[in-house]
């Protein structure tokens, strides 16, 4: 997929379908409608999706929802279609989010992952976050842990990524 294909911009009310089935398609517990509803309702929530450029009814690939709240962002899903996973949808997603955010006055970052899902956090990484806490049994459908990640927005670079030292890893 070439960079010029993926149009990244606000949801539509059309987009609720799409982003239902990738919900239910990546998570055990699935968000339902109507959590999806009161969050494009919200005053502090921001839902983006991820598209072909010329979407006008073709479907989302991805979305991302966050909340913004004084100087600070907490994410709290971000999803890709599974046939369009490891194309950096979600990393460009999220990087779209952050640059939105900073523009807004954000300073800084949360979120929080599940222990094992290990490609998530490497993204997070990515971008500068770091696990700060641990949230015991956290998910209800399993039980699992949860990891609370932060990051400082001030140290994320023009290309959505924290520089190379701050994460020690390479450019995504």
């Amino acid at each position: 997929m070439e960079k010029d294909e993926l149009n990244i911009g606000e949801y539509e009310e059309g987009d609720i379908v799409d982003i239902l089935a990738i919900e239910k398609d990546s998570f055990p517990t699935p968000w339902s409608e109507n959590i999806f509803r009161n969050e494009m309702t919200s005053p502090i929530s921001r839902m983006l999706v991820a598209g072909r450029v010329e979407r006008q009814g073709g479907r989302v690939w991805g979305y991302i929802v966050y909340w913004r709240v004084a100087d600070e962002v907490h994410l709290h899903n971000v999803a890709v279609r599974r046939d369009m996973r490891r194309r950096k949808i979600a990393f460009r997603l999220l990087a779209e989010a952050i640059r939105r955010s900073r523009l807004e006055g954000a300073r800084w970052a949360t979120l929080e992952v599940r222990r094992s899902n290990l490609p998530a956090q490497k993204m997070y990484e990515k971008f500068g976050f770091v696990v700060k806490g641990v949230r015991p049994g956290y998910y209800g459908d399993t039980g699992e842990d949860a990891l609370i990640m932060w990051a400082d927005l001030s140290l994320i670079g023009q290309q959505g990524c924290a520089p190379v030292a701050a994460t020690g890893g390479g450019n995504a």
